[in-house]
């Protein structure tokens, strides 16, 4: 298993391989969208459920955090890898999710 320290190392890589073609496009588009996608939802709930997460500076320093030390544990465990990228778009996703929440259609359906 190989990690990834640097941000935007593996993000640069998809982006390139799209634009040059050189990877089944599949694969940069399921993981750079999967993502920033599959956290949508987090940001939406955590703040929902956490009222001290209301507020877009504390959500982001306890979401870095607690992805951050995911992604620690899969090195420490052997378990997957490490990629910094990896949480910058799953930050990215739950920022989108975040957006959600403040916008009245989606506090009318959580009401």
């Amino acid at each position: 298993m190989s990690s990834n320290f640097v941000p935007f190392n593996t993000i640069g890589l998809y982006i390139d391989a799209l634009m040059n073609g050189t990877m089944n496009i599949d694969i940069p588009i399921i993981n750079l969208f999967g993502n920033v996608i599959v956290f949508i939802p987090r940001g939406i709930y955590l703040p929902y459920l956490f009222r001290k997460l209301n507020k877009l500076a504390m959500f982001t320093v306890i979401f870095f955090v607690l992805l951050l030390s995911i992604e620690v544990i899969q090195v420490v465990t052997k378990v997957g890898s490490f990629d910094i990228d990896d949480v910058l778009l799953n930050t990215v996703g739950a920022w989108i999710g975040f957006g959600m929440l403040k916008t009245k259609l989606v506090q009318k359906l959580l009401a």
